[in-house]
């Protein structure tokens, strides 16, 4: 049982990473997809209950917003992977750019991410960390070795 938890602004790949990883294995849970923490609590709830591996893909900047995730997953003894997502601002808003709709983000919101993002620690309560790159399409994933 695992219990994924993406980390970086919006528009480093994140979503793409999960259809890419985890579509055929974890449940997607996202705020974008069920706008209210209700529904995202109980679909928590739901993989909870049923042993189901889920992704919380969502931008999780803080240490606080995170714990939310891991407390209700380590008290389940659910396995806590983080995957922190290279947050280079310029370059998430270059691909903010090319969104269109309900994707593209108004970039005081972007930068409002950024200046909340703090890198994820073991301390935390992660079981393992990765830290991804996105070039060209194509993810790289390191095994997160030393505290950033």
């Amino acid at each position: 049982m695992e219990a994924v938890i993406f980390c970086g602004i919006q528009a480093t790949g994140k979503t793409t990473f999960y259809k890419d990883q985890f579509f055929k294995t974890h449940m997607r849970i996202s705020l974008d997809q069920l706008n209210t923490r209700n529904k995202e609590r109980r679909f928590i709830d739901t993989c909870i209950q049923t042993s189901q591996a889920f992704v919380v893909d969502n931008t999780n900047p803080s240490p606080e917003e995170r714990a939310t995730y891991i407390t209700i997953a380590k008290v389940n003894r659910f396995k806590v992977i983080g995957y922190y997502f290279q947050s280079k601002l310029d370059d998430a808003l270059a691909r903010n750019r090319h969104r269109t709709g309900k994707e593209n983000i108004p970039e005081i919101g972007i930068r409002g991410t950024y200046k909340r993002l703090v890198p994820p620690s073991f301390t935390e309560g992660f079981d393992e960390l990765y830290y991804v790159t996105a070039e060209n399409n194509t993810f790289t994933i390191k095994q997160w070795l030393d505290e950033i």
